[in-house]
């Protein structure tokens, strides 16, 4: 569970700036939970201020944890993207920390880099509230705490490059103390991503060709209101003729180079059987409506990350989902008959609308919204909505659209002026040509 997550100098975030999950109000608990974590954050704010960057530190982290061994060559250097508006930024560190709570053990996990090294690392548990030192490493020196076996670590330490983190390559030496950080930034920390033409993934198509073992997503596409009723997989002759009808004059080329290579070829092809006039017609997964393929897109890392836990970071959550959809996957996680586990949602939307009720109940609890804007320096600065003491009650989209909050556009006429300035100009060229 990700309680807290700090990081400075990356992209457009110049000053420290820390997107703290730990829960601010005991009445917004979702009831029967004494989850230490918020389970859902959801980040709101103009366009360009910032918030795809903020989910992007997190994964910028998660990939040195896991590959920094495989990513950076000796004497490489580190690849980062530090805040370019301030020449100073460049000469400077970007560092990231993340506070996680692992089987009721407190970590707290950091490193820093420029554009050579790893500057600075640390690693510290707190498995009865008291902090533990497992390993600190100040200026690229490796100082192994009192309970560690020093000797081995020396050993890790030697085949340590000086722009890889040491987290990686000790963890993967089978230090146990490392391990519960690195396998949350391996398999619990997941990063959804979804737009428009981007192919479905293919444990979409296994969990179509066994629905009865995925019983939730059926009910989930029926859910949804998208006159889906049936789904599955069949087995298909893929020819010459079967391309041509899918894809009419414009088969790509590689597919009649592969098949003129290797002959037709058999595959499973998933369906969805829509309601029709006659009946149930099944259709294939690319014939679907940009929300449908959304919804099929994001689905199983939902569900999987509801079923094992751990935290999913998604990037313009509405994205092609129509809002009501939207707030639904979000109780998901609000409610511990679904989330049983404690799986975080942490996400970025331009929907102003999960900032209101459904059902009565504030979709966003007033710990669980976060703004983000640009000063007039264009550096990014984040801030909570419970910064604002809001009223239980209160209705949050109209303050936040009304201005109140901040994390709003400031949009004046000079567009719409300047199309008309132009609109002038245009019609007074016409004139001129035509005499």
């Amino acid at each position: 569970m990700l309680l807290n997550f700090r990081v400075s100098n990356h992209r457009s975030i110049r000053e420290e700036q820390e997107l703290q999950l730990h829960p601010a109000y005991d009445a917004d608990r979702p009831p029967g939970t004494y989850w230490q974590a918020v389970p859902v954050a959801g980040l709101f704010g103009a366009n360009a201020a910032g918030k795809s960057n903020l989910l992007g530190a997190l994964e910028y982290m998660a990939r040195m944890v896991v590959n920094s061994h495989r990513d950076a060559e000796p004497d490489g250097g580190v690849t980062r993207s530090p805040f370019r508006l301030d020449t100073a930024a460049l000469e400077e560190p970007s560092w990231y920390v993340v506070d996680l709570l692992l089987d009721g053990v407190r970590y707290t996990y950091g490193f820093s880099v420029d554009d050579e090294r790893v500057l600075d690392e640390w690693l510290y548990s707190y498995p009865h509230g008291k902090k533990r030192k497992i390993f600190e490493r100040p200026d690229g020196d490796v100082q192994p705490g009192d309970s560690q076996a020093k000797r081995e670590l020396e050993l890790v330490e030697n085949i340590t490059e000086p722009n890889v983190l040491f987290l990686t390559m000790a963890a993967r030496s089978r230090q146990m103390d490392f391990r519960p950080v690195y396998d949350w930034f391996l398999t619990d920390l997941r990063f959804g991503r979804h737009g428009p033409g981007r192919p479905i993934g293919p444990e979409v198509g296994r969990m179509l060709e066994a629905p009865e073992r995925h019983p939730e997503l059926m009910a989930l596409l029926r859910a949804a209101d998208l006159g889906i009723e049936e789904c599955g997989t069949e087995r298909v002759l893929v020819d010459e003729d079967a391309l041509r009808q899918r894809y009419g004059r414009r088969v790509p080329l590689r597919l009649l180079a592969r098949l003129e290579e290797e002959g037709p070829q058999e595959h499973v092809r998933p369906w969805l059987g829509h309601r029709g006039r006659t009946g149930v017609v099944r259709m294939d997964l690319h014939e679907q409506s940009a929300g449908t393929r959304a919804l099929l897109e994001q689905a199983p890392r939902f569900m999987s990350v509801l079923r094992r836990g751990g935290t999913l970071v998604v990037d313009e959550i509405d994205s092609s989902l129509h809002p009501l959809l939207t707030a639904q996957l979000i109780e998901l996680f609000q409610d511990p008959a679904t989330n049983p586990h404690g799986a975080q949602l942490v996400f970025t939307t331009h929907d102003a609308s999960l900032l209101g009720r459904m059902g009565g109940e504030d979709i966003l609890k007033r710990d669980q919204v976060w703004f983000l804007e640009k000063n007039r320096h264009g550096e990014t600065e984040l801030f909570a909505l419970s910064e604002f003491k809001p009223r239980i009650g209160e209705n949050h989209e109209r303050r936040y659209l009304g201005g109140s909050y901040g994390g709003v556009p400031f949009i004046d006429d000079s567009f719409a002026r300047a199309l008309a300035g132009r609109g002038e100009q245009d019609g007074e060229d016409t004139e001129a040509e035509r005499t």
